[in-house]
């Protein structure tokens, strides 16, 4: 799940690739409330991921959203 989100945040919200860490958050790469309204859409339509905007604009880190998206794909650990 991990190299999917970075996938969309490079292609899709231009997130360049070396600021993209587990520990890395929303400020670190300078996304916003849209930036995660098109995260969510992406994550929704292409990977049949259904997680709210709001949730994800709530997570911390990188790694929290990736935990979140394992949660919601049954793959969580």
């Amino acid at each position: 799940m991990y190299e999917t989100l970075r996938n969309i945040l490079v292609d899709t919200l231009k997130v360049a690739p070396e600021q993209i860490t587990p520990d890395a958050t929303k400020d670190d790469l300078d996304l916003d409330s849209l930036a995660f309204v098109e995260l969510s859409m992406v994550l929704g339509k292409e990977h049949g991921l259904h997680i709210s905007d709001d949730e994800l604009f709530d997570m911390e880190t990188v790694g929290d959203i990736v935990a979140l998206m394992e949660e919601r794909a049954g793959t969580g650990r």
